[in-house]
């Protein structure tokens, strides 16, 4: 694969700001920063991805993320888990205010996004969520629009406390804007070294919108076994994993890695301490393949 190579880095020249003690094979509790949405609410940078989780596997999942420091649950109608993750959140002893969730639903709610919200919240046993996203754009049924203006509605009515969209492009972000003049406050997209998605991410710092990017480290790709990435996460002393979510986090974006095992957990979360040199951030752009990889949402979604 591309990308430029690291010979100006010594090993150990970008370090690690290590922020957490080791306890047996599991480090201490450490949260993860949170970042501010233009609604006024806070997101904690680094979440718990859930799919393809069941109900049961994901309430385990969730109680140890939460038990190492995660703040931030991510789910969705569609992966059929919320019911899980609701009672792990319930259950988890802490108060209701520190845990943030964040859900999306289906095309079959975009001409009612209060029916939809509310299937959210019921699955979930929760009386608001924090973040509601619009799963997919699907164009062909031409109404994400109308799914926009109802998430709107409901923010103002305390049911989300923020909403934004997953999987929109920057002419379909601009429709939304025209329509209501109001931008998402986040877009979750697929995003990773290998999927850069610089057009996506420059209209949203254009227009104030959080990027947030899913499959952070590569799905069904080579990524982390790719030389660059692993000359630059020996150089900073952290894993792959590691690496390709701080090409992420140290831009501010948000990031949702999944993973059922509490030390694998705990090793994404950790990765908001890793500090990657601009050279490293620079190699790590250039593994780009543009946008071939990527899920096309101009026919893809549900």
């Amino acid at each position: 694969m591309p990308g430029r190579e690291l010979d100006s880095i010594p090993s150990g020249e970008a370090g690690v700001a290590v922020g957490y003690r080791m306890r047996g094979k599991l480090p201490v509790m450490t949260l993860a920063p949170r970042i501010p949405l233009p609604g006024g609410t806070t997101i904690p940078q680094i979440g718990l991805g859930t799919w393809p989780m069941d109900d049961a596997e994901v309430e385990r999942a969730v109680r140890s993320a939460i038990d190492l420091g995660y703040r931030h649950v991510d789910t969705a109608e569609n992966y059929q888990n919320e019911r899980g993750v609701g009672k792990a959140v319930r259950e988890c002893g802490l108060a209701r205010e520190e845990i943030f969730v964040t859900t999306k639903f289906n095309k079959e709610w975009h001409g009612d996004a209060r029916s939809g919200v509310t299937g959210n919240l019921e699955r979930l046993g929760l009386d608001y969520a924090d973040l509601v996203l619009i799963h997919w754009p699907n164009p062909d049924q031409d109404q994400y629009v109308a799914a926009w203006e109802g998430l709107l509605a409901l923010r103002e009515e305390g049911l989300a406390r923020a909403v934004g969209v997953s999987n929109f492009t920057p002419p379909q972000l601009q429709r939304l804007l025209d329509a209501t003049g109001v931008a998402p406050e986040i877009n979750q997209i697929e995003l990773h070294p290998y999927l850069a998605r610089k057009a996506a991410r420059a209209f949203h710092a254009e227009h104030g919108i959080v990027t947030s990017g899913w499959s952070p480290v590569g799905r069904g790709t080579d990524l982390l076994d790719n030389p660059v990435l692993a000359r630059v996460a020996a150089a900073v002393g952290c894993t792959p994993s590691q690496a390709a979510l701080a090409w992420q986090l140290q831009r501010g974006y948000v990031v949702p890695p999944k993973s059922a095992a509490p030390e694998r957990q705990a090793k994404n979360l950790a990765a908001a301490q890793v500090v990657l040199t601009d050279d490293a951030i620079a190699a790590l752009d250039g593994l780009d393949q543009g946008e071939a990889g990527a899920v096309d949402s101009r026919t893809f979604g549900h």
